[in-house]
């Protein structure tokens, strides 16, 4: 598991698949963001959950300035689907660069509360959790 930029990308790739569409990579970021709130709500619970993914967003939007949506809508412990919308009105080319930003983004912050092995641990089923071929078509929790 890698969970650099890199690792990140590929991560995404896996998830998307490879040339897919504005729509894909934003199904496939809901996804990968409902696998990390449930690998890590159980022990930072949810609004700890949502305050580094909050975080995230507003780091991240610096450089995507996209992300100001998603960001304004983050109200909800959980709730990802503005994150979705956003991305999905992008081009593929900005929805894939701003989700890797958000991405690492949210792996730089809880690196430096928790430490690189503790990420790794906690997070390995969502970097190395296979798709099922098409972000669209899996089903929702």
């Amino acid at each position: 598991m890698q969970a650099d930029a890199h690792g990140i990308k590929a991560l995404l790739a896996r998830r998307a698949g490879e040339g897919a569409d504005a729509a894909t990579i934003a199904a496939a970021a809901l996804l990968i963001w409902r696998d990390v709130d449930e690998a890590l709500a159980p022990i930072i619970g949810q609004s700890g959950v949502a305050a580094l993914y909050k975080r995230s967003l507003y780091l991240a939007l610096v450089e995507h300035p996209c992300l100001v949506t998603a960001y304004e809508g983050a109200l909800r412990a959980g709730d990802f689907a503005g994150l979705e919308t956003t991305l999905s009105q992008q081009t593929s080319d900005e929805a894939s660069a701003a989700i890797i930003s958000l991405l690492t983004t949210f792996h730089d912050l809880l690196t430096h509360l928790i430490g690189g092995s503790l990420f790794e641990r906690l997070l390995r089923s969502v970097w190395d959790k296979p798709s099922s071929g098409n972000a669209a078509k899996d089903p929702a929790p």
